[in-house]
This record gives structure tokens, C-alpha cells and sequence, in this order.
């Protein structure tokens, strides 16, 4: 269907009231997006090259180090250049490929983090499998199947969006192509694009965040039945604390989020949230793996001795 829209380019008014914090708010988010570009990608080229890196855990957190390292890359450039450069401006096709890759790098998060959730609980419940049950294959397809949920649901949203006509509002109240800003800018009908917004999305983060509280349920009941010394339960929980951390950042924001906001703090709430997703986590986590895990540590150094 031929696209009826009459915007060829909308205006990004997120940042706009923070104009007089510009330069700190650059220097700040442009340190933040190079420690995601470094950290993250320190993590995936010890995965890569580190032979005792090579194991499921170690690569479902090579694939959460790519996911940030794009997150980060659809928002915060865009970011710097409204702060550096002043334009504001996004063309029609730049905004739905925004949304589209902020929705499907997101939505694959939430999936692989429960996934990651998953190999915790086979590693752990049951040793005895585990090579059989986390096999390569089986690995590279949950990879696969994660990262195909979220590019499935990213491309309802874009192509439902998409469809709508935009009169003459062009002014979004954010500092990226989000969906519900554009939702309020349409012109047309917006009922279906609401009940996938509502429906869809719910179902992902819901069904992702059951799987991952399950899993760490079965844990928590398996060490405390299975598992007498108080050595032996805090050795099993220290392989999971990372990735508890990293649910915690991932999970944390979306309740609040949820929560009901003050009059006229909706948008403002929504971007801080969008934020932490975009900056802030994807910046930690690669802290949060290096400074609890001592096999990442070992590897890390491992790496940097050889190209000293």
C-alpha cells in the first residue's frame, strides 16, 4: 500500500528544554557511548578469541554485547548531533528505521536474557546434561530464535506505523522515533497499531521476564534442597549474580515505567526511561561482567598481555 503521508521529515523536541546543560549532557552521553563501544566490544572479541570462553554461557553474553553495542547506536549518535549540531530534524524513512531497530534489538534483549536465565538453570539443576541439553546447535538456535522474535515483532510495529497518515503535527516529544509519540502525532486510525503496542509487547516482556523468574525459582529451590554447605550455595549463586544484575537493569526501568505517572510527566518519564535502555545500562554491563566473573577477568588480561 502506497504510504499517504504528507511529513517527509519530523522534529525531535526531547532534548530541546535542556538546551543549557547541552555541552555537559554531550561530554556525558558521548563517555557513556564509548564505553558501550569499547566494553562491549572487548567482551565479544574474548568470546571470539578466547578458547576458554567458548561455552554457552560465554556466548548468549557475546550476543548481549552486540545487542547493546547497536542499541546504543540506533539513539545515542543522533543523540550527540542535536547537542553538537542543533538538527533536530529526521527524515520519514530514518524515523520508522529508528523505531524498527530500537523495538527489535530491545524485544531480542528480553528474549536472550531469558534464555541466558535458562542455561543457568540447565547448567546448574542439571549438570549431568548439560553439555547435551546447551549443545552448540541447541545454542545457536535459541541465539537464532531470539534475535527472530524481536526482528518479527520490530517489523509489525514499523509496518503498521507505516501505514498511518501524518497531516501536519511533526513535532515529536522525544529525543528518538519511539512509537507512542508517533501514535499521537497520526492523523488517522490508531486503534490496531494500539492493541499491538498493548497486546504484543506485553506478551514479550511478560513471557520473558516469567521464563527468567522461573528459572532463577527452580534454582533458588534446587540449591536450598540439594545443596547443604553454605560455601557450596554461594559458589552455584555467584554464576548467576551477573546476569541477575543485568535483569535487575533490564526490568527495573519497565516497572517504573508502568507505574502511574504525574500530570504532564508521561513524555518526561518515558525518555528517562528510554535513556537508562539506551545509555546507561548497555555501558554497565560489561562492568558488571568483568568485575564479577573471574574467567572474564583471566581472559582479559590473557588478551591485552598478548598485544603488549
Amino acid at each position: 500500500m502506497r504510504n499517504q503521508t504528507q511529513v517527509s521529515e519530523f522534529i525531535l523536541l526531547g532534548l530541546s528544554h535542556v538546551q543549557r546543560l547541552q555541552h555537559l549532557l554531550f561530554i556525558s552521553l558521548l563517555l557513556l557511548y564509548l564505553t558501550v563501544l569499547l566494553g562491549n566490544g572487548a567482551i565479544v572479541a574474548m568470546v571470539i578469541s578466547e578458547p576458554q570462553l567458548h561455552k554457552p554461557m560465554y556466548f548468549f553474553l557475546g550476543n548481549l554485547s552486540c545487542l547493546d553495542i547497536f542499541y546504543s547506536t540506533v539513539t545515542v549518535p543522533k543523540m550527540l548531533s542535536v547537542f553538537l549540531l542543533g538538527h533536530q530534524s529526521i527524515s520519514f524513512g530514518g524515523c520508522l528505521a529508528q523505531l524498527h531497530f530500537f523495538h527489535f534489538l530491545g524485544s531480542t534483549e528480553a528474549v536472550l536474557l531469558a534464555t541466558m536465565a535458562y542455561d543457568r538453570w540447565v547448567a546448574i539443576c542439571n549438570p549431568l546434561r548439560y553439555p547435551l541439553v546447551m549443545s552448540p546447535r541447541a545454542c545457536l538456535l535459541l541465539a537464532v530464535a531470539s534475535w527472530a522474535t524481536g526482528f518479527v515483532y520490530a517489523l509489525m510495529h514499523s509496518v503498521m506505523t507505516s501505514q498511518l497518515t501524518f497531516c501536519h503535527q511533526n513535532h515529536i516529544h522525544h529525543f528518538f522515533c519511539d512509537v507512542k509519540p508517533l501514535l499521537d502525532l497520526a492523523c488517522s486510525s490508531t486503534t490496531l497499531n494500539m492493541i499491538l503496542l498493548n497486546t504484543v509487547t506485553t506478551a514479550i516482556a511478560l513471557g520473558s521476564f516469567t521464563l527468567t523468574a522461573l528459572s532463577y525459582l527452580y534454582i533458588l529451590s534446587f540449591v536450598c534442597q540439594k545443596v547443604q554447605s553454605q560455601e557450596g550455595r554461594w559458589k552455584l549463586f555467584s554464576t548467576c549474580t551477573s546476569h541477575l544484575t543485568t535483569v535487575a537493569l533490564f526490568y527495573i526501568p519497565v516497572l517504573f515505567s508502568y507505574t502511574p505517572p504525574s500530570s504532564g510527566s508521561s513524555h518526561k518519564r518515558d525518555m528517562q526511561v528510554s535513556l537508562v535502555y539506551s545509555a546507561v545500562t548497555p555501558a554497565l554491563n560489561p562492568w558488571i561482567y568483568t568485575l564479577r566473573n573471574q574467567e572474564v577477568k583471566s581472559a582479559l588480561k590473557k588478551m591485552l598481555g598478548r598485544k603488549l
